[in-house]
């Protein structure tokens, strides 16, 4: 296995995604100067504010590492971006989370309203689909129309919706439905992030294959050390509130269920499973396995 990139050089590329996500954003999402102009702005409020963008840099890596053209990758990534930033607004809302906190900043209800927040939301929602049926994304129709239903899958019932309902109603000492419950919260959208290169790029099966069990496993590490952080991190690490909040709310996750240590390791093992899905890039794929220990360590 090649030598790892400085983490400089890796921190500069993830920093350089977020900031083309976000001007890019910037540009799509409305502005309006009439009554409306308060949900627009919280609508911006939600999508622009400070985070790392992980899933649009996935996304943009992977078009690199096919030769595809920015733009339509981009305009892609843009629309996930605006699902991931409405289920962050619905999440903290509550009658779910019940959080005030989110990237250090306060959430879209604390800094607005109850109603304008889920307003946002649901707006931030529509405008995601409208960008990705947008013939600037591309020129195919059978490309966008593809893009929007795998998005639909991945943010909805069968996605991130329905984790988020396995996590209201709650998991109790079930290992299979914790990762369950993961796998469509947090895995789904991280997945579909691999899924637009793969679309726009038509990529042959096996290359499909690996790249989505990267993905699935680089999903389920990620949220195993998001429970670890909520376990044993700080409000200034996380940007939001920590110190067991889960398990306060008996809430089984896999620290709860695994212990503290055993969870560390299985992170461990599942880092290196990660990377071995992209054997079959070969060099091509060198930054995406770079990225493996820089995005699972949440201090960066």
């Amino acid at each position: 296995m090649p030598a790892a990139r400085p983490e400089s050089d890796l921190a500069r590329r993830i920093v350089q995604a977020a900031d083309i996500v976000t001007v890019a954003l910037d540009e799509l999402l409305p502005r309006a100067d009439g009554p409306e102009s308060r949900l627009t702005e919280a609508m911006r409020y939600a999508a622009l504010g400070p985070g790392k963008r992980l899933r649009p840099f996935f996304a943009l890596e992977t078009g690199k590492m096919f030769d595809l053209p920015e733009r339509p990758v981009l305009r892609a990534a843009c629309a996930l971006e605006c699902i991931h930033a409405y289920s962050l607004v619905h999440d903290d809302l509550p009658a779910m989370d019940d959080d005030d906190i989110r990237r250090g900043r306060k959430t879209v209800h604390k800094q607005y309203d109850e109603a304008t927040a889920i307003l946002a939301g649901d707006a931030l929602q529509t405008a995601a689909f409208e960008i990705m049926a947008h013939p600037d994304t591309h020129d195919d129709g059978h490309v966008r129309a593809e893009l929007v239903r795998k998005l639909a899958i991945a943010s909805g019932a069968k996605g991130m919706a329905g984790g988020q309902m396995i996590d209201i109603l709650g998991v109790r000492d079930d290992l299979g439905a914790v990762a369950r419950m993961q796998r469509l919260k947090t895995g789904a959208l991280i997945a579909f992030a691999f899924e637009i290169p793969l679309i726009i790029g038509r990529a042959k099966e096996a290359e499909r294959a690996s790249l989505m069990a990267f993905a699935q496993d680089l999903g389920l590490a990620y949220q195993i050390v998001d429970d670890i952080l909520d376990a044993e991190g700080d409000e200034k690490t996380l940007g939001k509130a920590a110190g067991g909040k889960d398990a306060a709310k008996g809430k089984a996750n896999y620290v709860t269920l695994l212990g503290l240590d055993a969870a560390k390791e299985r992170v461990t093992l599942l880092a290196e499973q990660t990377r071995s899905h992209l054997e079959i890039f070969g060099e091509r794929a060198e930054h995406l396995r770079d990225s493996v220990d820089f995005v699972l360590d949440r201090r960066n």
